[in-house]
C-alpha cells in the first residue's frame, strides 16, 4: 500500500498524524500549569508539615510587636495581638483543607452516585430525581451551605457537611449527562445482552467511561469549596478563636483595612491563589477528558 492508504487503525496516515499532534498540543504543560501545581504542592505541605515553614506559634503573640508590617522576620506582618499572621495562615491550612477535601469527596461521591443511578434507570425515576436536583440547583451553593450550617451549628465538621450538601447537585447533573451519553454505546448494550447485572454494568462499564468530566468538576469544585469554607469561617461558623483558620484570618483584619491592610489582604491573597491554581488544574484535566 502507498503512504496515503489505510493504516492499522483504519484511518489515513495523514489524518492519524494530525489527530495525534492535536492531542499532544492540547496536553502541553504550560508555565501557568507548572506554577499552579507548585502553589498547590506548597499549600499541601503547609497542611502536612506547618512547622517546617514557620518558627512561630500561631496561638502565642507578643503584645509589644502588634501590627508590625510585613518584613523578613514576619512575611505577612503581625496582627493586633502580636501573633505572626503567616504562621496563622500556614497552621490554618490544615483546618481549611480538611473541611474542603471532605466536602468535595463526600459531595462528589453522593452527587455522582445519584446521577449514575438516575440516568441508568431513566424514565419517571430519572425525571423525579432530576426535578429535586433542579430545585437545589436554583439555590446558590453558599446560601444553601449557610442554611445547613445554621441548622447544624458552628464548627469545622458542620461547615464541611454543609458545603458537601451544597455541591451535590452539580456533581449529580454532570454525572447524569455523561451516563446518558455513555449508556447508549454498543458495548453497554452488549454487556446487557450477555447477562451482566445492572450494578456490575454501572460500576465496571459506565462509571469508568463517565468519570473524567466528574474529576474535572471535582478540581473546579475544590476552589469553590475553599471559598465557601473560608466564607463561612469569615461569618463566624468555622473554628472558634483563637484557632487558626483561613476565613478567621481574614475577618481578624476586617476592621483594620484602612490603617493596616496586610492583616486581611495577605491571607485573602492566599485564598485567591489557591482558587486560581485549582481552576487552572481543573482546566487541564477537562482538556484531556
Amino acid at each position: 500500500m502507498t503512504g496515503s492508504m489505510i493504516t492499522g487503525l483504519g484511518l489515513p496516515e495523514e489524518a492519524t498524524r494530525q489527530r495525534t499532534s492535536g492531542r499532544l498540543r492540547r496536553r502541553t504543560v504550560s508555565p501557568s500549569l507548572i506554577l499552579a501545581a507548585l502553589v498547590l504542592i506548597t499549600i499541601a505541605l503547609w497542611a502536612i508539615v506547618p512547622a517546617a515553614f514557620t518558627p512561630y506559634d500561631p496561638l502565642v503573640g507578643d503584645s509589644a510587636a502588634g501590627l508590625l508590617p510585613p518584613s523578613i522576620a514576619h512575611p505577612f506582618g503581625t496582627d493586633l495581638l502580636g501573633r505572626d499572621i503567616f504562621s496563622r495562615v500556614v497552621y490554618g491550612t490544615r483546618t481549611t483543607l480538611t473541611a474542603t477535601l471532605f466536602a468535595v469527596l463526600v459531595g462528589g461521591s453522593i452527587g455522582a452516585a445519584i446521577g449514575l443511578v438516575s440516568a441508568y434507570i431513566g424514565g419517571r425515576v430519572d425525571g423525579t430525581i432530576m426535578r429535586f436536583i433542579d430545585v437545589f440547583l436554583a439555590i446558590p451553593g453558599l446560601l444553601l451551605a449557610m442554611v445547613v450550617v445554621t441548622a447544624l451549628g458552628p464548627g469545622t465538621i458542620n461547615i464541611a457537611v454543609a458545603v458537601a450538601i451544597g455541591s451535590v447537585p452539580a456533581f449529580a447533573r454532570i454525572m447524569r449527562s455523561e451516563v446518558m451519553r455513555t449508556k447508549s454505546q454498543d458495548y453497554i448494550e452488549a454487556a446487557r445482552i450477555s447477562g451482566t447485572g445492572s450494578v456490575r454494568t454501572m460500576t465496571r462499564h459506565i462509571l469508568p467511561n463517565a468519570a473524567s468530566p466528574v474529576l474535572a468538576l471535582a478540581a473546579l469544585e475544590l476552589g469553590a469549596a475553599v471559598i465557601a469554607v473560608a466564607s463561612l469561617g469569615f461569618l463566624g461558623y468555622g473554628a472558634p478563636p483563637p484557632q487558626p483558620e483561613w476565613g478567621l484570618s481574614v475577618v481578624e483584619g476586617r476592621d483594620l483595612l484602612a490603617t493596616h491592610p496586610w492583616v486581611a489582604l495577605l491571607p485573602g491573597m492566599v485564598i485567591a491563589l489557591m482558587v486560581l491554581a485549582t481552576n487552572r488544574v481543573s482546566n487541564f484535566i477537562a482538556e484531556g477528558s
